[in-house]
């Protein structure tokens, strides 16, 4: 059930969920990575399951909220493409920002989140986002992915513990 303290999770897609860089299906290191290639709007994806998984876990601790120039495409389909929850609220972006790193999500990101607990999980945070989490009044975690691998066991495993530290009591 969330709550006004029940932390927000930003999910960033590509690079999150949406694997790239390494060989299609494997990472830099050459393993083999658990998920499936889709087109989506004439783009192929690998959609990883891994990541997937972890996001259905962290469900429990967060209020998830798609932070990603997908806007409601990861709506429209992501959630019968890797099974996790439908009805995410999604941000919409300002369209006159450049979008070569994540500075260019953070007035939306900050507009959403407001005075709740946030953490963001990207793989383009650049030195812009640091200094606003740290200027932040809520706690603010950032939480950087590698895109060949997205949504590991090790950043889950960040963002479920900065979560249950910050339960409601």
């Amino acid at each position: 059930m969330s709550t006004a303290c029940t932390p927000v999770l930003m999910v960033d897609i590509d690079g999150v969920i949406s694997l790239f860089g390494g060989t299609p299906g494997r990472g830099a290191d050459g393993r083999a990575l658990e998920g499936s290639f889709h087109s989506i709007e004439g783009i192929p994806h690998f959609l990883s399951a891994t990541a997937a998984a972890h996001l259905l876990e962290l469900a429990e601790l967060f209020d998830l909220v798609w932070a990603s120039g997908w806007e409601e495409k990861a709506e429209e389909y992501l959630p019968h493409l890797l099974g996790i929850p439908s009805g995410l609220p999604f941000l919409r972006f300002s369209r006159g920002v450049g979008r070569a790193n994540a500075h260019w999500k953070l007035e939306a990101i900050e507009a959403y989140a407001g005075a709740r607990p946030l953490a963001w999980i990207d793989d383009a945070l650049n030195d812009a986002c640091d200094a606003w989490a740290q200027a932040r009044p809520a706690p603010t975690l950032l939480v950087r992915t590698e895109p060949q691998y997205g949504l590991t066991a090790v950043e889950a495993g960040a963002l479920g513990d900065w979560a249950r530290a910050r339960r409601c009591v």
